[in-house]
């Protein structure tokens, strides 16, 4: 009998496959004496040699499908792997302790690991963080247990994970990877978010399903409701294959739709844009229709780099991406790390809630340097294109002044060294902390625009952690008070001759859209995939009618009202 596991639909879609489960072995042991040091040091080298072919393996498929740059950190991995002195440290501790060599393998790249993380030198510091990879793939070979690579898998699959890191998602192959589900997680989480940008349907928040199913189970994803089904029968197979082709049929509906302007029933436009976070998302965009980008999530081009991008690195990526956009509005929000989003390889300090700590803009502040960088960057990028800077998680009209200035202060320089920077280039700010909400009339007198990020405006009006599954009734994006700062930043905007967009979640959702077209939002930035169904939707709905909606709206008082008042107008009006 098929058995069925529930959690939160994070990407719409149905998806078939076996079961691949990116959970990593228990590779601990016990330190032991061995008698005969020659057949120990042997099953070593075998461990090494195993090692090597499957490193030498992910190199050639990494260099196949991301390009020989992507691939590289794996020669530092096999450089390690024929490091003679390491080597031979580790022969000397078998021979001579007469340790298994699991124990000898530990102990000596610990204390290799060790004295490099000690050094100044980051290039140094860095080797640290190789040693630590190589050791731990050798030690798998030892203990006979075999480590998860998505980038390996070859055929039809459904991931399953605990969780699901950003370094994880961007080296999934949708060509075999179908999809995923989770442990943890909610719509907002950047496992979420990544899956919609991909395009496959994803389920989060199930609590149990890493350790509920076996390597290999079959399963169906239902992406629309939330539920996984294990080991379906025959029949049920069937009702998903309809299910499937009525969705694939819909979708072949809504690419009709591709190069037509985004007008609501009664002739009001809007922009439907895409949030991406990489080059290689624009291609997505664009056979999406997006009309612009809406977000440039930066911070995935330090995420998926070893060490900080340079600025010629940056430089770039920036110009691929406005290049490709062909004079499309493309928005670059400034690099936003912190909270979830960690770098290995810049210090962070240890703090009881990052979230609400020295994160996106604040931790610009803090890196100064690695801010300059960034902005030196897109200036020289944006003779390419049609850029627009953001700036992530700004709380005072203080903080938006001086990260202005150092970007004037940026371009005057660039100018100077007789370096080209485009005239035309607009300066917003993200919406993301309830203060700014409520002082945008004032901030709408110097910023060009605001995006509202509703993933964070929600958590931090309701006090609620978004990656909590224990508040997760709290993340209430029809909730009368989200609603309220919505219209108090759109209201600004416009009195000033500005305009407002949305880059939040909250901006593809079926649901919301309504609400946002009568509150009236400007631009909506959502997942590439979203976008054809978001225009769909829009051409169907009259935008005065939706404007008496929202008022209504906003005189409720619970998000529960809000639904009820959605299920039963929206429908009426449409």
């Amino acid at each position: 009998m098929p058995v069925s596991l529930h959690g939160i639909a994070a990407s719409n879609g149905y998806a078939f496959g076996k079961a691949y489960k990116l959970i990593e072995p228990d590779l601990s042991f016990e330190k032991t004496t061995i008698e005969n040091s020659d057949e120990e040091i042997q099953r070593f080298h075998e461990a090494i040699k195993n090692a090597k072919k499957e490193l030498a393996k992910i190199r050639e498929k990494v260099t196949n499908e991301q390009g020989e740059e992507n691939a590289a950190i794996f020669d530092a991995h096999l450089l390690v792997l024929d490091d003679p002195e390491l080597i031979s440290t580790i022969e000397n501790k078998i021979n001579e302790e007469k340790v298994n060599a699991e124990s000898a393998l530990r102990e000596t790249t610990d204390t290799y690991i060790q004295m490099f993380e000690q050094l100044e030198n980051e290039y140094m510091r860095e080797r640290a963080a190789d040693i630590k990879d190589v050791t731990k793939r050798v030690l798998a070979h030892l203990l006979g247990e075999t480590l998860p690579n998505p980038g390996l898998i070859a055929e039809e699959t459904i991931l399953i994970a605990v969780d699901l890191t950003p370094s994880d998602t961007a080296q999934i192959n949708k060509q075999f990877v179908k999809g995923f589900v989770t442990d943890i997680g909610g719509r907002t989480s950047h496992s979420a978010i990544m899956a919609r940008s991909l395009g496959i349907p994803a389920i989060v928040g199930t609590k149990t399903i890493s350790s509920t199913i076996q390597q290999g189970d079959n399963l169906i994803i239902d992406g629309m409701n939330g539920e996984v089904i294990i080991h379906p029968t025959d029949e049920v197979q069937e009702i998903y294959k309809e299910k499937m082709t009525k969705f694939q049929a819909q979708q072949a509906e809504w690419a009709l739709l591709k190069d037509e302007p985004t007008i609501s029933h009664d002739d009001h436009k809007v922009e439907l844009a895409a949030n991406i976070g990489s080059p290689q998302d624009v291609e997505s965009a664009i056979n999406n229709g997006a009309e612009g980008i809406g977000l440039y999530r930066t911070e995935f081009l330090y995420m998926e780099s070893t060490s900080l991008p340079t600025e010629e690195e940056q430089f770039q990526a920036y110009k691929v991406v406005l290049q490709g956009m062909n004079e499309k509005p493309v928005i670059v929000r400034t690099l936003d790390i912190g909270g979830d989003k960690q770098l290995p390889y810049l210090e962070l300090p240890e703090e009881m809630n990052p979230f609400l700590g020295l994160r996106a803009i604040r931790l610009a502040f803090e890196k100064i340097d690695v801010f300059r960088t960034q902005l030196r960057a897109l200036l020289r990028a944006s003779t390419f294109g049609h850029v627009k800077i953001m700036f992530p998680m700004i709380a005072t009209l203080d903080e938006f002044r001086k990260a202005k200035a150092i970007l004037l202060e940026e371009k005057e320089k660039l100018t100077d060294e007789g370096i080209s920077v485009s005239e035309n280039i607009e300066v917003g700010i993200m919406v993301e902390i309830p203060s700014t909400a409520i002082l945008a009339d004032e901030f709408a007198k110097e910023v060009d625009f605001f995006s509202i990020g509703t993933n964070d405006l929600i958590q931090y009006t309701f006090a609620a952690d978004r990656m909590n599954e224990s508040v997760a009734y709290l993340y209430q994006p029809y909730h009368p008070a989200i609603l309220r700062l919505v219209k108090l930043v759109i209201d600004a905007a416009h009195k000033e001759g500005k305009w407002a967009g949305m880059c939040g979640e909250m901006a593809g959702d079926p649901n919301a859209i309504p609400l946002l077209l009568g509150l009236g939002l400007d631009e909506f930035s959502m997942s590439a995939s979203s976008i054809l169904q978001a225009r769909s939707q829009i051409k169907q709905l009259d935008q005065k009618a939706m404007r008496k909606l929202a008022e209504k709206a906003l005189q409720l008082q619970t998000s529960e009202d809000v639904k009820k008042l959605l299920e039963t107008e929206v429908k009426a009006t449409k």
